[in-house]
Formats: structure tokens, C-alpha cells, sequence
């Protein structure tokens, strides 16, 4: 009974308007792809124009790459400046504020074109890159502060069905038949603007993180007066208890910097686990599987290539709501084992197929299976987790840093991905996908070992935990039944009933 009170319009529509920022990050990572060869059209005609002669086959293909990867040095730029605002402006206004990068990106690139400056479209794809990297700090850890804790889980993994549903919006957009044209690519990249002034608009009728009020500002019956509107229900006082023990430990403890997360024993297990989720999902070949889905429907006799691939992101977005309605209930760390694991079989399956390709005449079906199960596995588990489990594992003083850290991580592992793959190609042939195999094998054996459960656990409870796991040596995933008891010395029974 207390998880359907907890379910309050004011916090769905809280938490899917957060969501729009997500769903920019996932346009802007896919818009970019379907207009590529009327782009490189675009600075053709334009250094011909300047120059008078046809550009060069090499400076075209720079061009091209690098209004593709400034995307992502925007991205780790911003994510790496997460603490700067949140900690300033909060959660709510930070994501509010940096809303005119979105403006300003979407206006250079649309524009780009009857300017006649290829320079405003690359400048335009990093202000929107910059955009993108705050985003992907600010909307996972705004989530996961006005989340009740049964529900944590499942309301963070609506942070990646926004990617998801942006990254399927823009292949659909980036179709001929809709703005895939010559005459209105600029529009494509430019539609940027419109989710970003819907977000404007409806965030200030959003309420500002509790735990920011409360814990940051000291403003308890504020935070109190957000919490009552959130859950439905007068009594918080089990939520402004917990608030209140995370701020005293804070008030003990020196600011946390970036450098401190490593140098503390306190932080250090708990950011490397941080960072090694996130390489987890990079490093997993969702990208490349991407890239090659194309060639792949295409080879097993798919009349139109494009549809199967959008069909691939379909696919991606059911798979994301499953992943919504099981994390509470199978776990963190179960979903992520789960999907490592089964994208480990299908990216052998998927080298096996492309070696026999020519060989044997079925194998195409095999391996439009493996793709579409690949994809499936990765929305289950390395998609969504690696983003909110990130604000589960610290408390609310050092979140900002550690959040920053992740996803300058993330951004990283995507733009060496991005750069490094088609030279991996060129070198490994249809064996590629075993590079992937060793790194999900990898990161399979590492949350095993390493990644503690964080589901119906109190913020604090887990960041207690890797205290304790610190002097105590103890590896984390053997130490969860017993951090569920202590919580239970913290927590009214009734909340301990709920969350299990």
C-alpha cells in the first residue's frame, strides 16, 4: 500500500519532465547519422564557394569526423562541470538555466546552411554536446533525490527511455519522407530547440530537489512541503529523518572534491565501481552493433535496411519499459549480470555469422536474432543502470563530484569507441565483435565480485556500507543481506516492509 501512495501525479509528471533532457541527449547522439552524405554535400558546395575548387577527400572526411566527435568533447566538458551548478543553482534551476545551450546549439546548426558556415554547424554540435554532458549528470541524480526509495530504480531507468526515444525520434525524423532532404536537414538538427523551450516551459512548475532544500540549504519546511506534495501523504517524516542523518554525517566532513573521491578510502571502492558501470555500457559494443545493423539487415535480404534498423530502435525502447517494471524486483546488480552476460553469447553468435555470411545462406536470420537480442539485453541491464545507480552509491555530499566523474567517464569510453572502431574494423574484419566479447566477459566478472546491490536501500545505508567495507575488507556483494538488516535499525517497519 505505501509504493501506490508514494505514485503521485506530481511526481510522475516531475520525473518525465526531467526526462526531456534525456531524451536531447539520445536526438542529438542519432540525429547526426541519417543526413550524413547531405552534409557532406553541404561543405562541398560551400568550400567551393569559398575556394572555388571541390574539397579534398581527406579534409571531408576530418570535417565530417569532427562535427561528429565534438558532440562528445562538448559532452565531457559539461558532464565534468555537473557540480558547478548543481551545487549553485540546485537540481531544478540547473537543469532550467543550461536550457539556453540547447537554444544557442540548435540555432547555430539550423541556421548553418543559409549562412553558408560549416564553422556554426560544428560549433553548434559542441554547445549541444556541452548541453548534453550537464544533462546526463543533472537528470539521473534530480531523479533519484525526488524518487521515494522503493521507487528509485524503476523511475531512474526512465532516464535512458528518453535517450532511447530520442535516438528513435531521430532516425524516424532523419527518414527522406519527413526532414532527411536536402532542404531541410537544417531543421532536423535544429528541432533541438523545440523539447528544450517545452522543458523551460514546465520546469518551474516542478518543485526543487527535497534533499537539496533540505541538506544544501537548510530550508526543512520547504523540503518538507515538496515531500508532501511528491508522495501524497502528510507524515514524511521518515524521508526528513534520513535527510537529516545524511546532513549531520555531511556537516562532519570536509567538501568533497573530485581528487578526494580517489585519495578517501571512504569514496575510492565506490567511484571506481561508478566508473567501471559506465565503461561497462560504452565498452559493450551497443555502438558498433549500431553501426553494423545496417550492413547486417541488409546482407540477410532486407529490402529496406533503414525500416529494420529503426525497427532495432523499437526495439531498444520496449525493452527499456521492461527494464522499468523489473528493476525493483530482480535488482540492480541481477539486471546488470543478466544483460553482460546474454550480450556476451549474442556478440559471439553475431561473429560467428559474420564469418559464415557468405558461406552459408541462413546465417543472415542468425544473426538479425543476435542483433535484436543484443539490443534487448543491453536496455535490460548496461543501458539504464550505469546512469542512477551512480546517485545510489554516494551520499549527498560528494553525488555532484561523483556524478561528474561517471559521466566524463562515459563520454570518454563514446568518443574513443567512436574514433578507435573503424580502425578496429579495418584490422579484426567480422572478428570485431570478439573485442566486445572479452570486455563484456570482463565487466561480467567485476559486478560479480564488486557491485553491491542498492535496491530498497537508503542513501545513506549503501554509503555506510562501502565504510564498513572499507575496515572490514569485505568484498560488497557479500555484505548486502547483512547492510538489509542494519537498515532496519534505521528505518520504521512499515518503510522496511514496502521496500521489500
Amino acid at each position: 500500500m505505501e509504493n501506490k501512495k508514494q505514485l503521485t501525479c506530481p511526481l510522475v509528471t516531475t520525473v518525465f519532465i526531467a526526462a526531456i533532457g534525456s531524451l536531447q541527449f539520445g536526438y542529438n547522439t542519432g540525429v547526426i547519422n541519417a543526413p550524413e552524405a547531405i552534409i557532406k554535400s553541404f561543405f562541398n558546395e560551400t568550400w567551393i564557394q569559398r575556394s572555388g575548387s571541390p574539397i579534398s577527400k581527406n579534409l571531408l572526411t576530418s570535417l565530417w569526423s569532427l562535427s561528429v566527435a565534438i558532440f562528445s568533447v562538448g559532452g565531457m566538458i559539461g558532464s565534468l562541470s555537473v557540480g558547478l551548478f548543481v551545487n549553485r543553482f540546485g537540481r531544478r534551476n540547473s537543469m532550467l538555466l543550461v536550457n539556453i545551450l540547447a537554444i544557442a546549439g540548435g540555432i547555430l546548426m539550423g541556421f548553418s546552411k543559409l549562412a553558408k558556415a560549416v564553422e556554426m554547424l560544428i560549433v553548434g554540435r559542441f554547445v549541444i554536446g556541452l548541453f548534453c554532458g550537464l544533462c546526463t549528470g543533472f537528470v539521473p541524480m534530480y531523479i533519484s533525490e525526488v524518487s521515494p526509495t522503493a521507487l528509485r530504480g524503476a523511475f531512474g531507468t526512465l532516464n535512458q527511455l528518453g535517450i532511447v526515444i530520442g535516438i528513435l525520434v531521430a532516425q524516424i525524423f532523419g527518414l527522406e519522407v519527413i526532414m532527411g532532404t536536402d532542404s531541410l536537414w537544417p531543421l532536423l538538427l535544429g528541432f533541438t530547440i523545440v523539447p528544450a523551450i517545452l522543458q523551460c516551459a514546465a520546469l518551474p512548475f516542478c518543485p526543487e530537489s527535497p534533499r537539496f532544500l533540505l541538506i544544501n540549504k537548510l530550508e526543512e519546511e520547504k523540503a518538507q512541503a515538496v515531500l508532501q506534495k511528491l508522495r501524497g501523504v502528510q507524515d514524511v517524516s521518515s524521508d526528513i529523518q534520513e535527510m537529516k542523518e545524511e546532513s549531520a554525517k555531511m556537516s562532519q566532513e570536509k567538501k568533497v572534491t573530485i581528487p578526494e573521491l580517489f585519495r578517501s578510502p571512504s569514496y575510492r571502492q565506490a567511484i571506481i565501481i561508478a566508473i567501471a558501470l559506465q565503461l561497462s555500457q560504452q565498452l559493450s559494443g551497443i555502438n558498433a552493433v549500431f553501426y553494423y545493423s545496417t550492413g547486417i539487415f541488409k546482407d540477410a535480404g532486407v529490402k529496406q535496411p533503414v525500416y529494420a534498423t529503426i525497427g532495432a530502435g523499437v526495439v531498444n525502447t520496449v525493452f527499456t519499459v521492461v527494464s522499468l517494471f523489473l528493476v525493483e524486483r530482480a535488482g540492480r546488480r541481477t539486471l546488470h549480470l543478466v544483460g553482460l552476460g546474454g550480450m556476451a553469447v549474442c556478440a559471439a553468435v553475431m561473429t560467428i555469422a559474420l564469418v559464415l555470411k557468405g558461406i552459408v545462406t541462413w546465417i543472415g536470420y542468425i544473426s538479425i536474432i543476435a542483433t535484436l537480442a543484443f539490443v534487448a539485453l543491453f536496455e535490460i541491464g548496461p543501458g539504464p543502470i550505469p546512469w542512477f545507480i551512480v546517485s545510489e552509491l554516494f551520499s549527498q555530499g560528494p553525488r555532484p563530484a561523483a556524478v561528474a566523474v561517471a559521466g566524463c567517464s562515459n563520454w570518454t569510453a563514446n568518443f574513443l569507441v567512436a574514433m578507435l572502431f573503424p580502425y578496429a574494423v579495418e584490422l579484426c574484419g567480422p572478428y570485431v565483435f570478439l573485442i566486445f566479447v572479452g570486455f563484456l566477459i570482463l565487466f561480467f566478472v567485476f559486478t560479480f565480485f564488486k557491485v553491491p546491490e542498492t535496491k530498497g536501500r537508503t542513501f545513506e545505508d549503501i554509503s555506510s556500507g562501502f565504510e564498513r567495507r572499507t575496515k572490514d575488507g569485505v568484498a560488497p556483494a557479500t555484505v548486502e543481506k547483512s547492510a538489509m538488516v542494519e537498515m532496519t535499525s534505521i528505518q520504521p517497519a512499515k518503510d522496511v516492509a514496502a521496500n521489500i
